[in-house]
């Protein structure tokens, strides 16, 4: 009887597996906006970079050029990856969630809460790499001057609308059509590739990550256009990868996304060529 109390309050939590779930991703954003807002080691916050923002393509003259090191190359990684943990973890809450409820009924309930954070640690690891990627992508556009170095935006009109008009092709893709309809079905994915233990917990969310990175990284390439720390552009296409994936009409969205993008990057290819 005297470890009566212990197990209720086990219990208890274990009960509310749900909301400890939901409490550690709104942290999780939260601090990854923080961080991203504040641009914590970089010359210039989001703030300011968003304020002196220029439109799509114009020359950026102020500030000096950046010199790339090892050091500055990881903070930069670590200020994708930061970035796509705030833009991305809210969209993939509902698997999330849907993976503890069937943990929760499942041999190992008692472990909900600690396999639900495995397997948002195994989905957040593609986005890490997509980071990489992206930081190496940076260093080299820069390093050819197509880049500004401060202001992170393609100087480069004609590079501009080549990635307008790459995107607006991916979201007409059968490619991203078939990784949208597994974001948006997060529950057939579950049922179907359900792996019990830590390692199957972690391995489900690498999965979960790889339909994720197929369905947005066209979209998180638009952030070298609109400008990588420009917060109207972090917070549209947050806003924008929700609403794709969770609204009745999300298929709709994107294949309408993709028809304006085409357009959008067409024009701005003939009008600096013309």
């Amino acid at each position: 009887m005297p470890d009566t109390p212990q197990i209720g309050l086990v219990e208890r939590l274990v009960r509310n597996d749900r909301a400890i779930v939901i409490l550690a991703v709104i942290v999780i954003v939260v601090l990854a906006g923080i961080y991203t807002v504040t641009g914590v080691g970089m010359n210039m916050s989001a703030l300011d970079m968003t304020d002196i923002s220029k439109p799509i393509g114009a020359p950026m003259q102020m500030g000096k050029a950046v010199n790339w090191t090892a050091s500055y190359a990881a903070l930069i990684a670590l200020m994708w990856w930061v970035m796509m943990i705030a833009m991305m973890t809210p969209s993939a809450a509902p698997a999330l969630l849907l993976f503890t409820a069937l943990k929760r009924h499942g041999n190992d309930k008692q472990n909900a809460v600690y396999y639900s954070g495995l397997f948002l640690a195994g989905y957040l690891i593609i986005w890490a790499a997509f980071s990489i990627i992206a930081t190496s992508l940076q260093w080299g556009l820069e390093t050819l001057g197509l880049i500004s170095g401060t202001m992170m935006t393609v100087s480069s009109r004609l590079l501009a609308g080549f990635i307008l008009l790459c995107a607006g092709l991916y979201q007409l893709s059968e490619l991203k059509n078939a990784c949208l309809k597994h974001c948006r079905s997060p529950a057939y994915f579950l049922s179907e590739n359900n792996r019990a233990g830590a390692l199957g917990a972690f391995t489900m969310g690498v999965h979960h990550g790889v339909y994720c990175l197929g369905c947005c990284w066209a979209l998180m390439a638009l952030l070298f256009v609109g400008g990588i720390m420009n917060l109207y552009w972090i917070v549209g296409l947050a806003l924008y990868v929700l609403a794709e994936k969770m609204l009745p009409f999300g298929a709709i969205i994107s294949r309408v996304s993709g028809v304006i993008l085409i357009f959008t990057g067409t024009y701005v290819i003939f009008s600096t060529l013309l």
